[in-house]
């Protein structure tokens, strides 16, 4: 007699879970991610209320670069332009999505699709002098799955390309006038 109850609360969780697909899974904790040697996620707990420091697009992607607050009082105070480097504890996020054209625009402008990646930077010269003071990071968006991975390994994983800005302590992205 219990068979009957469990095999038919059983069939009933089946069909939940094939009609909700994942919703039922657990979420994923990101903020328990971590960059192997490297940055983890829980560091830029907070991001996403960040300020702007300014956009990017590439051919198939948009991007908000953002900044904590020592990055955005150094870019203000004109570092790098003013030959100085940003202070410790400046960090920088990035959030790339894959763009589309606005479907409801009057005009031609690409927005915001499906999210691609989200890219940190740390300067701590403590736990990073190699790099002069600054670490990176990339986790990479499973949209069906919702989930984020590690995209690259080691806290260094930027560095060789940021070394080509080393006169501006190591960061591409301006603050333009707003």
């Amino acid at each position: 007699m219990t068979k009957k109850p469990v095999s038919a609360f059983a069939i009933a969780v089946a069909v939940l879970v094939a009609l909700n697909g994942v919703a039922l899974l657990p979420q994923q904790n990101r903020y328990a991610l971590k960059v192997p040697d490297g940055l983890a996620f829980s560091e830029f707990k907070g991001y996403d209320a960040w300020q702007t420091i300014a956009v990017s697009e590439t051919e198939t992607s948009v991007k908000a670069i953002l900044g904590n607050p020592t990055m955005i009082a150094a870019y203000k105070a004109g570092i790098p332009d003013n030959g100085h480097p940003f202070p410790e504890g400046s960090k920088t996020a990035k959030i790339e999505w894959i763009k589309k054209k606005n479907p409801v625009s009057p005009y031609p402008v690409n927005v915001p699709d499906t999210l691609k990646s989200l890219s940190f930077i740390e300067k701590d010269s403590k736990r990073f002098p190699n790099t002069h003071g600054w670490a990176y990071a990339q986790f990479d968006y499973d949209a069906p799955s919702k989930a984020f991975k590690p995209s690259v390994t080691g806290s260094e994983c930027g560095y060789s390309c940021h070394s080509t800005v080393a006169s501006r302590d190591y960061i591409f992205t301006a603050y333009p006038v707003r």
